[in-house]
């Protein structure tokens, strides 16, 4: 009885701790709310839309502005600026005003007409990735279009039928499907990687501070007192409200994204809630670990840091993991985010049983155990440590 007291003693001090102190509810409420409504804001249309493109043509011909026309028809292209040569359009390029110009040479639809092959020419900005594949996309299609056209005129001055002029231009018809995203959603696919890793983010560092702030502000001893020198009574009594704080704001995440903005779940609302709750845990066990490793309050949530922003690369979200190099494929199984990366393209996203994941379930209750091996040094740390500018 005296134990649960002192436990129930040291977890309603952390609960007035952290009511009181402002930067804990902008780090754990207000910033990770920004961001889930921000982003799935920001990308509500799936895609970008109405992208700025310039125009070079210097033909001027009907074949050239039949194609522009066509181009400005597509959803993700927006003709903003039409230009008098290739120099003008390329510095607009590199100011940032276009994202791409096609450039049509003067001839275009003499050269067409003679079966002369013209050669047009459009250029794109890779370096914003999405903007420039997008553009690219719909440029390529216009100037296959253009070509098609020429050939189905040409076909049928010849005597084919429609059926024929398509069997010919047209050998082999592709029928896409995709799976798991098929409306091609990028807000489905960033909002879902992206968000989780971020609250992993800010646990590691808020967990990392509330530690280093109890020797900086020499409330350490008194929290050992508080819960008769007993380690284990002190850490879960201290950031118990913590983890129940980041597992509403996890399950408001996973509520606004499946059920408010109806992105794909095969999965129940139930099973949704234990992810969540795992990955607050297994991010609050690596930060307890690495301020256990590094007993300081700045050099802990640095690294901590770090390792969330490593996370990004190496979970997989942009470039898969199988593709990296072997040493790195190893490295990728030290990351929260990553496990939980998998069990949702698994569980959550392709409705596979949970015992194809258990690897990755596995791996997130040891995140949870790390604490236990730096347990005594922890102990040691907030008894004797004394906070150094």
């Amino acid at each position: 009885m005296i134990a649960v007291k002192a436990w129930w003693n040291t977890f309603v001090a952390e609960c007035y701790l952290l009511a009181r102190k402002p930067i804990y509810w902008f780090c754990m409420v207000l910033l990770p709310m920004f961001l889930i409504f921000f982003f799935t804001d920001l990308m509500k249309k799936g895609l970008p839309t109405e992208l700025p493109v310039g125009i070079v043509d210097l033909d001027n011909s009907k074949t050239s502005r039949t194609l522009m026309r066509n181009l400005n028809a597509y959803q993700a292209t927006n003709i903003v600026a039409h230009y008098n040569n290739v120099g003008d359009a390329r510095r607009d390029i590199q100011r940032g005003k276009i994202y791409a110009f096609f450039y049509l040479p003067k001839g275009t639809e003499e050269d067409l007409i003679a079966s002369r092959q013209p050669k047009i020419s459009f250029y794109y900005n890779t370096s914003v990735m999405i903007a420039g594949s997008l553009i690219y996309k719909d440029m390529r299609a216009i100037a296959t279009l253009g070509q098609a056209a020429k050939g189905s005129a040409t076909l049928q001055a010849k005597g084919l039928t429609g059926k024929e002029i398509k069997a010919f231009l047209q050998p082999i018809t592709t029928d896409t499907h995709a799976i798991g995203n098929p409306q091609l959603n990028y807000n489905m696919y960033l909002c879902t990687t992206l968000l989780p890793a971020c609250i992993a983010l800010f646990i590691f560092i808020v967990t990392a501070y509330s530690l280093g702030a109890e020797i900086k502000f020499n409330r350490s001893r008194l929290l050992m007192k508080r819960a008769r020198n007993n380690i284990f009574m002190a850490l879960t009594g201290k950031f118990l409200p913590q983890t129940l704080v980041w597992t509403l704001v996890m399950w408001t995440y996973e509520y606004w994204l499946y059920y408010v903005n109806g992105f794909t779940h095969n999965c129940s609302f139930l099973f949704l809630m234990m992810l969540g709750v795992l990955l607050v845990m297994a991010s609050q066990g690596v930060g307890l670990f690495m301020y256990g490793i590094f007993p300081s309050m700045r050099m802990s949530m640095s690294i901590g840091a770090l390792w969330a922003v490593l996370s990004f690369s190496v979970a997989g979200f942009t470039f898969p993991v199988t593709a990296m190099d072997t040493p790195i494929q190893a490295m990728s199984w030290l990351f929260p985010i990553r496990a939980h990366y998998m069990i949702y393209q698994m569980n959550v996203l392709n409705g596979y049983p949970i015992y194809y994941s258990w690897p990755y379930f596995t791996a997130l209750v040891a995140f949870m155990m790390l604490p236990t091996l730096v347990v005594r040094r922890l102990k040691n740390i907030l008894l004797t440590y004394i906070y150094i500018e």
